[in-house]
């Protein structure tokens, strides 16, 4: 018999997409869960204005729980959370990231399940094996599963390396309830549009395939959503429209020819980590041109599903000879792979079989 677990999950914010790019990968997997009939109560952190930010109100597909900046607070969560089947800590949660991840590994008892879930294991690895004295190298062996945003076998091989029982990558995929083909929008009319917020692992990767490619083709339309670009140097054909609510990401993906996907450093070094916004953008039957990474013919299909670029002299090429037509069979084509193979109820079924074999079910539990 199958059993409905408890699960409580400490991350950055899963009502607000301000600063957290995260947001939309926790709603999805939680969604799928909920609908799965386990029960969740995401905590969350009240910092950087995320609550002032909110893209949804409290969900009915979960519980959430938000804190004031107060490690007494905190420690009265944790003695709640203390009772749940499965406790997550997630990395970059932005507030006593270090004491949680050691206050959530004293929870373990007998019958639940610790887990640690990376949803930046690129920038965690670089750091932990650069750092010997990294408090959380002597963490990583005593929880009993670390899950992963992605990274492939590149970042299990690494986690095990350095002590982890066991690594599963559950990637990034598309929630069909929010992201979706609508009609255009003409706001955000163009010929290639990127959203991402300004990080510094980012940055010249976003001069490289956006603003040098939009420099060189002048008299084309660019978009840029995202926040921290306001201060930018960037040529006048880029139209900066800011931070982009979940609301409208549909619009923003359907409506200009085609839309960028840009890796930060970290996951395009090891690879097998597509962003979020690959999925979403596919969902919206969008014409995806990426920067190169290993592992992309693992989702889709270079040249009929995505279009690969591996520098912006590239981009340039693929927008110069791209036609609206065969924009409009790319993102078909894309649209149709993700709702076949990559949706957030294809990662909850592979979350769910792994937690199922570390937690009894009930008749064995008794």
């Amino acid at each position: 018999m199958k059993r409905n677990l408890k699960i409580a999950f400490f991350g950055s914010s899963i009502v607000s997409a301000y600063w957290n790019g995260a947001a939309t990968y926790y709603r999805g997997i939680v969604k799928a869960l909920h609908k799965m009939g386990h029960e969740v109560t995401f905590y969350e952190p009240d910092i950087y204005g995320r609550q002032k930010h909110r893209d949804i109100e409290d969900p009915e597909w979960c519980t959430v729980k938000v804190y004031p900046k107060d490690k007494v607070t905190l420690q009265g969560l944790l003695q709640e959370a203390s009772e749940a089947d499965v406790i997550i800590k997630a990395s970059g949660v932005g507030a006593f990231d270090d004491f949680l991840e050691d206050a959530v590994v004293q929870l373990k008892k007998e019958d639940n399940l610790i887990i640690f879930w990376d949803v930046d294991a690129p920038a965690t690895l670089d750091r932990i094996e650069s750092d010997p004295l990294d408090p959380f190298n002597s963490l990583i062996p005593k929880y009993d599963l670390v899950l992963t945003y992605g990274g492939g076998q590149p970042v299990i091989d690494a986690y095990e390396r350095n002590g982890a029982k066991r690594c599963v990558p559950i990637y990034n995929a598309l929630d069909t309830d929010t992201h979706f083909p609508v009609d255009p929008n003409p706001k955000f009319e163009g010929t290639l549009a990127f959203l991402g917020n300004r990080l510094p692992d980012r940055e010249k990767r976003v001069e490289e395939f956006f603003i040098r490619p939009a420099k060189r083709l002048s008299d084309d339309k660019f978009l840029l959503g995202g926040s921290g670009w306001g201060d930018k140097k960037m040529p006048k054909n880029i139209d900066y429209v800011g931070h982009v609510y979940t609301k409208d990401h549909n619009a923003f993906n359907c409506t200009p020819k085609a839309v960028l996907n840009i890796s930060r450093d970290s996951m395009a070094k090891y690879g097998f980590s597509p962003a979020t916004r690959v999925f979403e953008a596919a969902g919206a039957g969008a014409c995806i041109i990426t920067d190169y990474w290993k592992g992309i013919d693992t989702f889709f299909v270079p040249g009929k599903e995505i279009l690969v670029a591996n520098s912006g002299e590239e981009v340039e090429m693929i927008l110069s000879g791209l036609s609206s037509e065969k924009a409009r069979e790319i993102g078909k084509a894309a649209y149709e792979k993700v709702l076949a193979k990559h949706t957030y109820n294809h990662r909850a079924e592979l979350l769910e079989s792994v937690i199922s074999e570390k937690i009894q079910p009930v008749e064995q539990k008794q």
